[in-house]
């Protein structure tokens, strides 16, 4: 099951609602569901909060490290209570992927991505669980780090909030261990509307 459940994003207001933040919003949007409330702790240099579980206490985690120090932060927890790396969820923006699109893997490369950097540089392993927000690319490598610090549009926000909802609704499954169901419930496509049916030719009033 995982255990931890952590946000990649950096502190500060003039961050909060900035592309790089998605993890931190998952995060947010997870303790309204489960309850619970994240607090200062110094000892996991983290916003932190545990839900009691059915199966168990779980963590949820925000670094106030700043990203590049992500996985200070996340070891420091895993560590204190013996946490594996396979029982740990980490959301984060990805550019790969579009807005209003999420992917969940596990293991696997940082893609240059320097939270997940540090993470697998504290953690000694790469086999953590990946919850990937997509954010959208810019389209030219240089102009990244301005993208990932800036403000998405309104309808980019919506479409990253959507995500964010439809991977909540796999919580269950992943507190149960059944990363199976929880991949399947955030990798399902929203049913398009079946097209309306041709309505029949109307009657030419002449040819009666």
């Amino acid at each position: 099951m995982i255990r931890l459940f952590v946000g990649l994003g950096n502190p500060g207001p003039e961050y909060e609602d900035t592309r790089h933040n998605a993890g931190f919003w998952y995060i947010d949007e997870l303790a309204r569901r489960l309850g619970v409330h994240l607090q200062p702790d110094r000892a996991y240099h983290g916003l932190v909060a545990r839900a009691n579980t059915p199966q168990g206490p779980v963590w949820l985690l925000q670094p106030q490290t700043f990203m590049n120090l992500s996985g200070k932060s996340i070891a420091a927890l895993a560590r204190f209570f013996k946490i594996a790396p396979e029982e740990i969820l980490v959301a984060h923006d990805e550019l790969d992927l579009l807005p209003g699109q999420v992917k969940l893997k596990k293991g696997g490369g940082h893609a240059g991505h320097n939270g997940l950097r540090d993470t697998h540089a504290q953690l000694g392993s790469p086999d953590y669980w990946r919850l990937r927000l997509g954010i959208g690319h810019p389209g030219v490598k240089h102009e990244v780090a301005a993208y990932v610090l800036r403000k998405p549009p309104q309808a980019e926000r919506e479409a990253i909030f959507k995500c964010i909802a439809q991977s909540l609704d796999a919580t269950e499954a992943m507190l149960a261990g059944d990363m199976s169901k929880a991949t399947t419930v955030i990798h399902a496509q929203p049913q398009r509307p079946k097209p309306a049916k041709p309505s029949p030719p109307k009657a030419d009033p002449a040819s009666t």
